[in-house]
């Protein structure tokens, strides 16, 4: 019967993040949540978090201080990548939308473009027909 021998753990090298000095940031702010997103200058997503992720259920996500608390998440992540100049996109009409605007500028980022992608119906749905009693 062979006799097993000891393995000897090599240790593991920390992966090194890519710096990305320049960013893009796009916050979706519905009626019901607030989701952050940042991004490299060709789109691919290095951080995201919303509100519902970041442990609000139900009506608290909706608030400004969810969509706070899921901004400063997002800033921590964002941070490893060495990101300090951003262009912020916003979507929607969510009461998060400031909030997290906001908290991107306290948090120390450079903010170089401010876009309002928010759809605004050129003359929106057909009404119901008239209710007849």
């Amino acid at each position: 019967m062979p006799t097993a021998t000891p393995t000897v753990a090599t240790p593991r090298r920390k992966k090194q993040l890519r710096q990305v000095p320049k960013g893009r940031v796009y916050i979706q702010a519905t009626f019901n949540n607030t989701i952050i997103s940042v991004t490299d200058p060709t789109g691919a997503v290095l951080a995201w978090s919303s509100a519902g992720s970041s442990g609000f259920k139900g009506a608290r996500r909706s608030t400004p201080y969810a969509a706070t608390v899921a901004t400063q998440r997002v800033i921590e992540k964002a941070r490893q990548f060495g990101l300090h100049d951003i262009a912020v996109t916003v979507t929607g009409v969510g009461s998060g939308r400031d909030a997290a605007l906001r908290a991107f500028s306290t948090g120390g980022f450079s903010i170089s473009a401010l876009k309002d992608r928010t759809p605004i119906p050129h003359n929106g749905c057909r009404p119901k027909k008239a209710r007849r009693v």
